[in-house]
């Protein structure tokens, strides 16, 4: 197992143990609803210390029940977790891109022309050691770069990228 399973394996365990100890643990038994969101204890503490307060604003909307109430905070997360998602993909796609970009300037032999950002490494280790159509690319960078062609048939789509004249795919973008 790599140190990093190993952080992970670890990592799922405390998440695992943060969602079954409270209910295994019989924490907030003494309550009549035990687990209410930090709104309801709010509420409650107020009103215990001051029975008087009026709330200075009121809810924009208000759900008709507790369910719909509870299906537009799930949708509110979702919608979270599709934007971070998205944005760490992105990040993660760039960041390959312009590995394989590296690699396949490399094997042409125009390393003068690679931009000068660090490449994370394992992500250059990755791109190298690949298998399947992604592990001939250097190959046939290689016999592209040496032999001139225009890139029509380049295994990764990146049609032209030795053949152009100072604007590699690491230029891109």
């Amino acid at each position: 197992m790599s140190r990093n399973t190993k952080i992970n394996v670890l990592l799922l365990l405390v998440v695992a143990a943060l969602a079954v100890l409270p209910l295994a643990l019989g924490l907030g038994d003494h309550k009549e609803q035990p687990f209410t969101g930090a709104d309801g204890e709010a509420e409650t503490a107020i009103t215990e210390i001051e029975p008087d307060y009026e709330p200075w604003f009121s809810p924009l909307y208000e759900p008709p029940s507790g369910e719909i109430e509870s299906a537009l905070f799930s949708l509110q997360a979702a919608l979270g977790a599709g934007v971070l998602a998205y944005y760490f993909g992105i990040r993660r796609g760039r960041r390959q891109g312009e590995a394989r970009a590296r690699a396949l300037l490399d094997a042409a032999g125009q390393t003068d022309k690679a931009p000068e950002e660090p490449v994370d490494a394992t992500v250059a280790a990755s791109t190298a050691s690949a298998s399947g159509p992604a592990a001939s690319v250097p190959a046939a960078a290689a016999s592209k770069g040496a032999s001139g062609a225009s890139g029509a048939s380049d295994p990764t789509g990146d049609a032209g990228s030795s053949g152009r004249s100072g604007a590699g795919p690491a230029g891109r973008g």
